[in-house]
């Protein structure tokens, strides 16, 4: 598609941006024209300014409003990164071969063996699972964005099971390739101690929902290899707990899961 001649005064205008620390560029998604030609002339004009300068990447945030931009972009070079449910990341190459950093990887989930002081471990059988035979898996599930391990586990076992805990310690974990979406998980499995019993099903996503003799659950038939391997993982270690270490930064933003510090010989 030919682009029309410049209009008068208009030589030097250029999409706002700012640089970031990796020699890219990261283009302002408020100063985005909402008219398809407006940003064709803009874009190709930024995108001529910034090679002359060495950039090595453009970065393009489209919000959703903006969708109609797309084409456009992708005619001038662009190519997705990722999305979210109101914006599409596309970028640039503005050097061959620049380094652009992949978007997430992998999806992150936890379980939490929760056992009473009578040895009964907190089992629940999924209402949407690939077989009609049912089977005892821990309660758990996906961590939210922004959400610590230590608040997940525990936020999804009251979710599925009512019965609120107290985190111990962090004893193992898998990590999967493969899972949704191409994407690889990994699964934290953590102990908790119950802070109470009474048992409240989350109806929706859980079909049955016991405390279980956990004798029981390790010779059952209706247990994976797996899920009997983690509990007895979690029965046998203390696992690792979590520790703040002073100074480092926010702890809304950090979590530490450190073993206990020996205590050097003394003097």
């Amino acid at each position: 598609m030919a682009i029309q001649p410049e209009p008068p005064g208009a030589l030097e205008e250029i999409l706002a941006f700012a640089p970031n620390q990796f020699g890219g560029v990261v283009i302002e998604p408020a100063g985005l024209p909402a008219e398809a030609e407006a940003f064709r002339r803009l874009l190709q004009r930024s995108l001529d300014a910034w090679r002359s300068q060495g950039s090595k990447v453009a970065w393009l945030e489209l919000p959703i409003e903006r969708a109609a931009l797309v084409p456009v972009a992708v005619e001038a070079g662009f190519t997705y990164h990722h999305c979210e449910p109101h914006y599409l990341m596309l970028t640039c190459r503005l050097v061959e071969g620049a380094f652009v950093p992949a978007h997430a990887t992998h999806y992150i989930g936890v379980g939490g063996v929760v056992l009473n002081q009578r040895r009964e471990l907190l089992v629940v059988c999924e209402r949407h699972r690939r077989t009609q035979q049912p089977y005892y898996k821990l309660p758990g599930g996906a961590i939210l964005a922004g959400e610590h391990l230590v608040d997940g586990v525990i936020r999804e076992v009251l979710e599925e099971t009512g019965v609120r805990t107290q985190f111990e310690g962090l004893v193992c974990f898998r990590h999967w390739h493969g899972y949704r979406y191409g994407k690889s998980d990994i699964y934290f499995v953590c102990r908790l101690s119950p802070l109470s019993e009474e048992l409240t099903m989350q109806e929706e996503e859980i079909e049955e929902l016991l405390w279980m003799p956990v004798e029981d659950y390790l010779a059952s038939d209706l247990v994976s290899a797996f899920n009997k391997r983690i509990v007895r993982a979690a029965l046998n270690s203390p696992g690792v707990r979590t520790e703040w270490i002073e100074g480092y930064g926010d702890p809304s933003k950090y979590e530490f899961f450190l073993p206990p510090l020996e205590e050097g010989p003394k003097s």
